[in-house]
């Protein structure tokens, strides 16, 4: 059971935030601010914070600059009052993962909270489960059926990012720089040949497909 610690001065919210967690499953703990949340975790194992930004003694910014500093990569929501693009910029500046606006749409926060959870999985397990596929970063292989092939890297690397993201859309831009890196001399089109080769390599696979969108980019879509 995934364990989250809610950040905030105040206790409606705290209790609000808490029945909403806990009606879905998850531990929940609570702190008033940033200074009593970082004795919760080391108390006790913490999957993921939901965080104020305006509370006392220490706010959401310094707890999260606090963390980042010490290479502490949990993921962080960043809730706030605080709605201008300045204070967004400032929150994603010291480190937050996502950040939400009050008042908070509860169901937006329940997803938001499992996209993040399941991020920071992966990143920790460098690996990708899709039904009976496995994709294994540190190997560069797939796996499927007991059946193990292994990509050469950009190839492996593109699946691998478009997957890690299923259904958002990257434009070959995106991925040219991300994957080849931005002072690489090849040209964006190498992107399009790396997903034709892909989707040869997996046809008929029904697990997952990359879709084209049309003057956009490129999407994983995962089908089980």
């Amino acid at each position: 059971m995934f364990r989250i610690l809610i950040v905030d001065d105040d206790k409606n919210t705290r209790m609000l935030l808490k029945a909403v967690l806990e009606a879905e499953n998850y531990s929940v703990s609570t702190a008033e601010n940033g200074e009593d949340a970082l004795a919760v975790m080391d108390a006790s194992h913490v999957d993921l914070v939901v965080l104020d930004v305006m509370m006392p003694k220490m706010d959401g910014y310094e707890f999260t600059r606090t963390l980042r500093q010490s290479d502490n990569n949990l993921p962080i929501l960043m809730i706030s009052a605080k709605q201008l693009p300045a204070d967004k910029k400032q929150g994603f500046l010291v480190g937050t993962d996502d950040y939400m606006t009050k008042p908070i749409d509860e169901e937006e926060m329940l997803l938001r909270i499992k996209a993040l959870l399941r991020r920071a999985r992966i990143v920790s397990e460098r690996k990708i489960v899709v039904g009976d596929v496995v994709l294994d970063y540190d190997a560069l292989t797939v796996t499927r059926g007991g059946r193990q092939q292994e990509l050469p890297q950009k190839e492996f690397m593109l699946l691998y990012k478009l997957l890690s993201y299923p259904g958002k859309i990257f434009t070959r831009i995106q991925l040219m720089d991300e994957i080849w890196g931005a002072d690489s001399e090849t040209g964006w089109e190498t992107v399009t040949v790396h997903i034709g080769r892909l989707r040869k390599r997996f046809e008929g696979w029904n697990e997952f497909e990359i879709v084209s969108v049309r003057g956009l980019g490129y999407k994983a879509v995962k089908k089980v």
